[in-house]
């Protein structure tokens, strides 16, 4: 069991909850802060084996009305983004609840003690139930997260650190609900939707460069510094889908150390690249929601100040 374990092996089972909080509520919401780790403590003991997981984020509004320190140098409402085709939305959401376990059931109970103690403070303003697609693969067909960091990369890709130490060991995340045009998708021939991913459907492997298309995903969330390092984030993306609504698509989660990463790798995808290509898998996905959040330590919610 982890709590505010931002990295975490890959879960078969993930439920998103986005809420907004009633004026008047904050000292509610302080408490269950406060209390969050040892529900999941209680929630995770009954099902030891489920590697039950929850991360709690918390929006910029948000910050302000429950604290007076400082806020963390990277929060701030996350920027809509309006390009000549393709648009990125800016949504609501003051608190971010992202549960990962082995089965769902585990994830509902747990969202279900959390939200008991909400119950008359908070509005839903999303909820999305995510779910393992064969061998990590999204809805489109493609394995997701294949170039995520591993061991100390990772760390150093997703945790606060001398940058902003008042703060260290947190984290940021960005969330947007991506619904695809599958009808359209599935009429693209295997060769076309490889080009439009940058990555072979069947066996997962990267075009060399010398053919990868500069309007292919992969092309345009390649992001490098001065010396050509390349900046990381990690991605614990779902697939999800309803029949009756026809929405299918993918919950994308970026966590990283710096936001302005994840930000970049937007705006290139929705506004241009260096080249001026925007993402073409955007004109199979579409981007409902856009929320930024900040991800607290354990010891910075176990510690939070209450009346």
């Amino acid at each position: 069991m982890g709590f505010q374990q931002v990295i975490a092996a890959p879960a078969r089972a993930a439920l998103f909850l986005v809420l907004t909080v009633n004026e008047g509520s904050e000292e509610q919401v302080r408490e269950l802060l406060a209390d969050a780790s040892g529900i999941a403590r209680s929630v995770s003991f009954r099902t030891p084996d489920d590697d039950l997981d929850c991360v709690i984020g918390l929006g910029s509004a948000l910050w302000a009305r429950l604290f007076h320190a400082t806020a963390p140098k990277g929060l701030h409402p996350f920027v809509p983004l309006n390009g000549a085709r393709h648009a990125a939305p800016a949504t609501s959401g003051d608190l971010l609840l992202h549960l990962r376990a082995h089965h769902m059931d585990s994830c509902f109970e747990l969202s279900r003690q959390l939200m008991n103690r909400l119950r008359g403070h908070v509005e839903v303003v999303d909820e999305t139930h995510g779910f393992r697609y064969f061998d990590e693969r999204d809805l489109l067909g493609f394995v997701d997260g294949t170039e995520n960091p591993q061991g100390a990369a990772a760390d150093s890709a997703v945790l606060i650190s001398d940058e902003d130490p008042e703060y260290r060991g947190g984290s940021y995340v960005i969330v947007q609900k991506y619904l695809h045009d599958l009808g359209a998708w599935n009429a693209l021939a295997v060769e076309e939707q490889e080009r439009v991913i940058g990555r072979s459907k069947l066996d997962d492997i990267e075009m060399p460069e010398s053919v990868k298309p500069a309007d292919s995903h992969i092309a345009l969330n390649v992001i490098t510094d001065a010396e050509g390092v390349q900046k990381q984030i990690r991605r614990e993306n779902m697939p999800f889908g309803a029949f009756g609504s026809g929405e299918f698509g993918t919950y994308f989660v970026g966590y990283a150390a710096d936001p302005a990463v994840i930000e970049e790798m937007l705006r290139r995808m929705f506004l241009g690249g260096p080249s001026g290509e925007t993402d073409r898998i955007l004109d199979f996905s579409t981007a409902r929601t856009g929320t930024l959040f900040f991800v607290p330590t354990v010891d910075f919610l176990d510690g939070v100040p209450t009346r």
